[in-house]
């Protein structure tokens, strides 16, 4: 551990292992092990992130919030548990580093177990490093083919993004692509900047350039992919779902906007021996 430029300190959240990195500027960042997710990401003095306060912590069940990691499936895209299991699994963490003179990177790992085969008969390694420097953040996914056939899956970083309210926020960088609306089925043309009041689960091709969260009319987020995720999610349940959500608040919806990296439409294919990799680049305006 470098203290000079960052504190990393082993913790405990809500009774499950976590890690804390903290920098000297006073951005920080919080990673449960269970899913290597992040929990929390402030910046600038305010919480970038948003966990739901009614989130599951009894170790099994998937957290609402932060950055859940959806892999080797997404949704229910698939045979297995949706999302995938890594996200209700334990990952091993490796030692923080610095990142640069003034950040610091970790990295998660998390590879094939005899459960994990029963169900998805492959051998990998998944790392998730999380790169936090001053006013910006980085996750990173890396899928390691470690077996002697090729590996295919879907994947994606479920960003959930605290905004201080739905109702007033604009999402802009998504003007002009075709989208498929997921809540009525339909394949329409994005016109302007996406905005939010009732439910919304859509799924967009990946922008050429970073998108950019307003919120009340003032910049908030910065949001960009690398090119090896294909496809942009965006969802925000409404009202009347999140109503039926057991593990968010009633007005949690007013709260959250998730802007996900995805490669989703078709899967991902690692050949033996190789490795896939993509990050998504948060930055707060």
């Amino acid at each position: 551990m470098n203290d000079v430029t960052f504190q990393a300190q082993a913790i405990e959240w809500n009774g499950l292992p976590a890690i804390t990195l903290k920098l000297a500027q006073g951005d920080s960042a919080l990673i449960s092990l269970q899913g290597a997710q992040v929990l929390s990401w402030v910046s600038q003095g305010q919480e970038r992130l948003f966990l739901s306060p009614k989130a599951a912590h009894d170790g099994q069940t998937a957290i609402r919030g932060g950055i859940p990691v959806c892999f080797p499936q997404f949704n229910q895209r698939g045979p297995l548990v949706k999302h995938g299991f890594a996200r209700v699994m334990e990952w091993a963490a490796d030692d923080a580093q610095a990142s640069g003179a003034d950040g610091a990177q970790i990295t998660l790992r998390l590879t094939d177990t005899e459960a994990t085969r029963a169900v998805w008969p492959q051998q990998f390694e998944a790392r998730l490093t999380v790169f936090l420097t001053p006013g910006a953040l980085r996750v990173e996914l890396a899928v390691h083919n470690r077996g002697t056939q090729n590996l295919p899956f879907t994947a994606a970083l479920h960003s959930y993004l605290r905004v201080p309210d739905v109702e007033q926020v604009a999402l802009y960088g998504l003007d002009g692509l075709v989208y498929w609306d997921a809540v009525v089925d339909t394949h329409p043309q994005q016109q302007g900047a996406v905005r939010f009041g009732v439910e919304t689960d859509r799924v967009y091709p990946r922008a050429d350039a970073a998108l950019q969260l307003q919120a009340a009319g003032q910049p908030w987020l910065q949001i960009a992919q690398d090119a090896a995720w294909k496809e942009s999610v965006v969802w925000n349940p409404g009202p009347a779902l999140c109503a039926t959500l057991k593990d968010m608040e009633a007005d949690s919806w007013k709260h959250m906007l998730c802007v996900e990296a995805a490669s989703i439409d078709a899967p991902v294919t690692v050949a033996p021996g190789q490795t896939w990799q993509a990050s998504q680049h948060l930055t707060a305006l």
